[in-house]
């Protein structure tokens, strides 16, 4: 399967990802565009299931428990977003225009439907320098869930995301997780470049990629670069072997750019050079 998947703007499901058609072990995830008025169902059966509203006003019911959800969008606000265990049916009514992403990953049933309000997510300045970023955990531990975690990062033009790199394949006693980008980007002609790579030089990949592209995080180390003018939101779904509180161990960083941690702005070439 491509790791780049450009969005069916004539398709309610505007982009999807099974373990079947990514050819790895846990992780689904689409996005999905209802105009208003238009309902969406989906029976979880043996996953844990994540929705999280992009933009739009509609309500969310899970088995027999309803709620109310609303987002300016998703460079305007923080979502609330709506967990669901293994055998719950899902339903989505648009009151208006609403896009929505859904994941989910294998699960027992461990935790009961829940509503999670942005004051409940922590929110950081991550990085330093041309490395500056937003990360919001949407749905990462603490927060509770099995598999799933989530994140939401916001890329001002001209910064880096993901650096110093980092990777979770099982590299280096990394844990092993699936990871998808969901990027959002402006202005139109806006867009970012997407890096997947391995230190043995087996696999690099680089994409191009543009509003509602979808990237798919297979193995190796991720950057993310936003050239100035450009604007970039993205939404990570995560799942793999971590489980529970477990979900909070960090990546492997590349230890060719590891010690950029402590000197973001270090060998940095001044200008003018002569």
């Amino acid at each position: 399967m491509k790791h780049l998947i450009k969005p069916n703007s004539d398709s309610t499901v505007r982009v999807e990802v099974t373990p079947a058609s990514a050819g790895w072990d846990y992780l689904s995830f689409k996005v999905v565009a209802l105009q208003a008025g238009e309902r969406y169902q989906q029976a979880t059966g043996g996953d844990e299931v994540a929705l999280v509203p992009l933009i739009g006003t509609a309500v969310l019911s899970a088995n027999d428990q309803q709620f109310n959800v609303s987002r300016k969008g998703y460079f305007a606000e923080a979502p609330h977003i709506l967990y669901a265990p293994p055998r719950t049916d899902v339903g989505v009514t648009a009151v208006t225009d609403f896009e929505f992403a859904i994941g989910g990953a294998p699960a027992e049933g461990k935790y009961p439907v829940r509503l999670f309000r942005p004051d409940e997510m922590k929110q950081e300045v991550r990085g330093g320098g041309v490395a500056t970023r937003q990360v919001n955990h949407v749905l990462a531990a603490p927060l509770p869930a099995e598999r799933l975690i989530l994140f939401e990062v916001y890329v001002p033009g001209g910064m880096v995301s993901g650096w110093p790199p980092h990777c979770h394949d099982g590299y280096a006693n990394s844990p092993y997780l699936e990871e998808v980008y969901y990027y959002r980007v402006t202005p139109e002609a806006g867009y970012c470049i997407h890096r997947n790579y391995r230190r043995d030089n087996e696999f690099d990949e680089l994409f191009t990629v543009r509003d509602g592209d979808l990237v798919l995080v297979t193995q190796g180390f991720h950057p993310v670069t936003v050239p100035p003018g450009s604007n970039v939101y993205f939404l990570n779904y995560l799942a793999g072997e971590l489980l529970n509180e477990a979900r909070a161990t960090p990546p492997y960083d590349d230890p060719d750019w590891g010690w950029m941690k402590d000197d973001y702005g270090g060998n940095k070439m001044g200008l003018p050079i002569f």
